[in-house]
């Protein structure tokens, strides 16, 4: 009989340590599903800024639809457009060595229903203002050539059809939103 009392102590003991282990793996497993939801949910925030980037892009193209010949020559900081590269001026606050953009200045494009707030900014490609043909940029050159195909064919060497010479502009976009959510995103228009 003496046997018996002695081991009854013993299971209860290594039943108290089983019961100790599980619990603590199970809070690791929480830990680790909550940690799991969390990036997937900063994943969404950080996609859901960066598709609405979209519609800064949409909204400085139609602006330079809207403004187009000489308008373009010089700044209109009002409207966030710059007729020059700005080299000087970091726009996403990585170089320490140039002056942060204020981007309270930038155009607004909006916000989205998911509440991402969404500014743009417009720069010429050009070194200097004024007439695109006369300063230096980068752009498009006015390409015609006549082709020996038809209903528009193009061979090689020579094109089919005809492109303005223009200056490129870039568009720079920058999203906030929940979270503290920052996302850019740009492009080059012509």
């Amino acid at each position: 009989m003496a046997s018996h009392r002695a081991q009854r102590g013993a299971i209860l003991f290594i039943a108290l340590i089983v019961l100790v282990a599980m619990s603590l793996a199970g809070l690791a497993l929480m830990r680790g599903v909550d940690t799991g939801a969390l990036i997937a949910s900063n994943l969404a925030f950080r996609q859901s800024a960066t598709a609405a980037g979209d519609l800064g892009i949409e909204a400085g193209r139609g602006w330079l639809l809207s403004n187009s010949g000489s308008t373009l020559y010089t700044d209109i900081p009002g409207s966030a457009y710059y007729s020059t590269f700005q080299t000087n001026v970091d726009l996403v606050g990585g170089d320490a060595t140039k002056t942060p953009f204020d981007w309270s200045t930038a155009a607004s494009a909006g916000t989205d229903a998911a509440g991402n707030q969404v500014s743009y900014v417009i720069q010429r490609l050009c070194e200097l203002p004024g007439d695109p043909t006369s300063v230096s940029c980068i752009r498009a050159t006015g390409a015609s050539s006549s082709s020996s195909g038809t209903k528009g064919a193009a061979s090689y060497g020579g094109y089919a059809i005809t492109a303005p010479a223009g200056a490129f502009y870039r568009i720079t976009v920058r999203v906030t939103g929940p979270r503290n959510t920052v996302s850019f995103v740009q492009a080059t228009v012509f």
